[in-house]
């Protein structure tokens, strides 16, 4: 429909085939110009472009790779978190049982050293006790003879005359073994 537009107008003799307005023919040179131009700049630069389009493609994709595993790697920590958050709860609680039964502990050991030290002071002290006991009991025993020979004495002194004095003598040399007259 166009085209039969196209040779009607330029038989008309107005317009030229080639200057048809949106059929310019300059345009088409222009595009052909281009083309060639841009094959000449591929087949001299192609290679170097693709190599280095070739290369950047090959590091985008080792990025991407990398990444992916960097982003897996923090998800397994993120778990590894999550599931230790989770669980800290539980430890905590743990914690607070053994700390209570280790403390319980404790104080049963220290109560169990305290009463162990309590009877050795005891058994010490009633030991002790008894040793003063006995020393009282040996020292006023020692002061009772000692009262008893000054009182015997005193009493023997004031009872005794020198004729008395003169016959336990005799008596006791004859009770030796020698007489005398």
């Amino acid at each position: 429909m166009y085209l039969s537009g196209f040779f009607l107008l330029a038989s008309e003799g107005d317009i030229q085939w080639w200057n048809y307005p949106g059929f310019e023919l300059w345009k088409f040179f222009n595009l052909a110009l281009f083309i060639a131009a841009a094959l000449i700049l591929h087949r001299v630069f192609g290679r170097k472009i693709s190599e280095g389009l070739r290369t950047r493609r090959e590091s985008i994709k080792a990025e991407l790779i990398r990444a992916r595993e960097e982003r897996d790697d923090a998800l397994k920590q993120l778990a590894e978190v999550e599931a230790r958050l989770s669980g800290l709860d539980a430890e905590v609680e743990a914690i607070r049982q053994r700390s209570k039964s280790e403390a319980e502990a404790e104080r049963e050991r220290i109560n169990q050293a305290t009463e162990s030290e309590l009877a050795k002071l005891r058994e010490s002290a009633r030991r002790e006790i008894e040793g003063a006991g006995k020393a009282a009991v040996t020292e006023l025993r020692q002061f009772a003879s000692k009262q008893s020979i000054q009182l015997a004495e005193e009493l023997i002194r004031r009872e005794i005359k020198p004729d008395d004095e003169e016959r336990l003598i005799r008596l006791r040399v004859e009770g030796l073994g020698g007489r005398t007259n």
